[in-house]
């Protein structure tokens, strides 16, 4: 019999190895009656600072036990729980004479890639920038003053935008899709926790090991990466696709898969003037909060040894209004970084490497905003009104990828920066203090003057001391998206997909097509 069992609590000075005790003690049995066990699930309770915990959920066998029987103690539950099982499609009649073409290299092309190359279908991955590992060093350069390359950045490259934006593997969907997509990462370097873990986080100094593990094992099925490959149109015949047309050429294929991201503005304008489908979508816009890591600890442990346990401590926080303001991609223990794909203008985001060792803690602080009504129906509306503050924020910063910055406080009260200010934050390159209300829309800035004093009594007054705050946060999602059928993940003539939503247009493919015939 499997059951799952959940609330089942820890104190986190408690080891791990300790659980199957304490399975046996919450469901009233001796540790004979247990058979196998593992952890579905495992989260942190930290609202009480006195008595912090650790939560799980796992499934465990208990043969020849009977779950009506059972009498599990406090607010432990149990169920008959039967985890769904991966479903791979049977391979498709219809001939693929050419190699599918999976364009971009972040979570939705490698897990679409990995599949395809898995099930035999030898994918030829494009990517416009260049391998993870020149990539790494050209973006430690930018960094230290360097120029700008659009097509090799913090954003374009192998791994995508992911490779150095902290690595969180933050995901609202559960299932053995899901599932899938967390033990292709464990086995290509991840740690075995990030199955089960509420929040997993692979680490930016962690990632370049794991997408190049990726592709290594995607060129060992056959597949092939090509580097400095910038999609730019596509062939199109009585809506089909016939074929790509790139920046090293014209390559021949009947299925593509758009793993694109949220940043190539060029190529969504090349879609759509082919006639691609797109919508105009609501996405997230505002700014990035700092704060030292040590207040957050203070506030959320209250006790030095939990964080000699735990580690530097995270939040979550939301102040309701119209719009309501929220917290998100905490980076504790991180780095502010410039997210920017285009030259000339700039905006931020937030990273942090495994260990979460460094004296700073920052977080986005966004508003939900629907670009029609802002702008208008097109379906690039988002993008532009991106393009029009990251272009202000560039200019009023100084033309040099400068990060604007203010004092949280001085934002809420209607402060601007002193003249010679000197402010403290971990964006390497540069910083320029400057009202941030010029490189926000009015709307936003209001909402986010009018939330974070709600945050601020959230924490006791804690939010706004010593914080500071950066911008603009544009990056969040995506502002525009391409219209599909979400059965057949088919848009006409081709196939649109991060992780999952590659891996499920990759299942699309199988099901549909024959493999590729070894040649």
């Amino acid at each position: 019999m499997s059951l799952r069992i959940t609330n089942l609590r820890l104190p986190v000075e408690q080891s791990e190895d300790t659980l199957p005790l304490a399975i046996t003690r919450s469901l009233g049995i001796t540790p004979a009656d247990l058979g196998r066990w593992r952890i579905l699930r495992k989260s942190l309770d930290a609202r009480s600072r006195d008595d912090i915990e650790f939560v799980y959920s796992t499934l465990v066998d208990l043969p020849g036990l009977e779950a009506a029987k059972l009498r599990p103690k406090g607010a432990v539950r149990i169920e008959p729980f039967d985890p769904p099982a991966f479903e791979d499609p049977t391979p498709g009649d219809q001939p693929l004479d050419d190699r599918p073409v999976v364009v971009g290299s972040g979570p939705a092309g490698l897990l679409a890639a990995y599949y395809l190359a898995v099930r035999g279908y030898r994918p030829l991955i494009l990517e416009r920038g260049d391998a993870v590992k020149e990539r790494v060093p050209a973006i430690r350069e930018f960094d230290r003053g360097g120029h700008f390359d659009a097509e090799n950045n913090y954003l374009f490259g192998e791994g995508g935008a992911g490779t150095f934006s902290d690595g969180k593997l933050t995901c609202r969907m559960s299932g053995a899709d899901v599932d899938w997509v967390l033990e292709r990462f464990v086995e290509c370097g991840g740690k075995s926790q990030i199955i089960y873990e509420h929040r997993p986080h692979l680490g930016s100094n962690r990632l370049p090991l794991l997408v190049r593990n990726f592709r290594r094992k995607i060129e060992e099925l056959g597949g092939e990466y090509r580097f400095r490959c910038r999609l730019d149109d596509l062939d199109m015949v009585d809506g089909a696709v016939q074929g790509v047309f790139t920046s090293s050429g014209y390559i021949k294929t009947s299925v593509v898969v758009l793993g694109i991201g949220h940043s190539a503005r060029d190529t969504y304008r090349s879609l759509l003037a082919r006639g691609v489908p797109m919508i105009a979508k609501p996405f997230q816009l505002g700014l990035r909060i700092e704060h030292p890591q040590e207040r957050v600890n203070k506030h959320k442990y209250g006790r030095d040894r939990y964080l000699e346990i735990l580690g530097a401590a995270d939040y979550t926080l939301v102040a309701r209004g119209q719009p309501d303001l929220f917290t998100f991609c905490m980076c504790a223990g991180g780095t502010v970084i410039p997210s920017v794909s285009e030259a000339e203008r700039f905006c931020t985001n937030g990273m942090s490497n495994s260990r979460h060792d460094t004296p700073y803690a920052n977080s986005g602080l966004v508003v939900t905003i629907d670009p029609a009504q802002v702008m208008g129906p097109h379906p690039l509306a988002g993008v532009e009104l991106q393009q029009k503050y990251e272009s202000l924020a560039f200019e009023l910063a100084g033309r040099n990828y400068f990060c604007p910055i203010q004092r949280a406080t001085d934002f809420v009260q209607g402060r601007s920066p002193r003249p010679g200010e000197r402010l403290n934050c971990s964006y390497e390159r540069g910083l320029a203090p400057l009202d941030l209300n010029q490189v926000l829309p009015p709307e936003v800035a209001q909402a986010v003057r009018a939330g974070l004093p709600i945050m601020d009594r959230k924490w006791r007054g804690d939010f706004l001391k010593d914080a500071v705050l950066v911008g603009p946060e544009m990056r969040g999602s995506s502002p525009v998206r391409i219209d599909r059928d979400y059965q057949t993940r088919c848009c006409p003539g081709f196939i649109v997909s991060a992780a999952v939503d590659g891996l499920r247009s990759a299942k699309s493919i199988v099901a549909r097509f024959a493999a590729i015939e070894k040649q």
